[in-house]
């Protein structure tokens, strides 16, 4: 029997994710999309020492990636046709990272035309949340079709 190939919002959301893992950037990362439903995307990686400043914890690059990805995929979950844009992006520090797992939690807050709202958190393994963000994200003029990593028939 063939595989079942995803229908709809699913196919939407494996095409995303599909995008994520396709991105160069992400190749820097172990990391892991999962858009969990509409509005919502979670992303689990590795802090590695590699990703450290010199006083031994995760770069705030690391922070601000994971938090930026979670709120943009959770806010592209809502939008089928276009890629967006992230605007801006506020970002709250609030305990180092150090080596092991993290998962960034995405959530859509609010708009549904042209400008979107989301937020992020990073959790550590223990548990605790290690930094926050809220970004703004526009619709661009780029169909999300004609990304060579989305991918929604697969």
């Amino acid at each position: 029997m063939p595989p079942e190939v995803p229908a709809g919002e699913d196919a939407h959301f494996r095409a995303l994710e599909s995008l994520y893992a396709a991105a160069p950037i992400n190749g820097l990362f172990d990391s892991r999309l999962t858009i969990t439903g509409p509005g919502t995307s979670r992303i689990a990686f590795t802090i590695e020492p590699r990703h450290f400043h010199a006083a031994g914890a995760a770069h705030g690059t690391s922070y601000f990636k994971m938090l930026d990805d979670a709120a943009f995929y959770a806010a592209n979950s809502l939008v089928t046709d276009r890629f967006l844009l992230t605007t801006a992006f506020t970002l709250l520090f609030t305990k180092p990272l150090r080596e092991g797992p993290v998962t960034a939690e995405g959530r859509w807050v609010s708009g549904q035309r042209r400008v979107f709202v989301a937020e992020a958190r990073l959790i550590d393994a223990a548990g605790e949340e290690a930094a926050r963000g809220t970004g703004t994200f526009m619709r661009s003029r780029i169909p999300l079709a004609t990304l060579a990593g989305y991918r929604p028939n697969t």
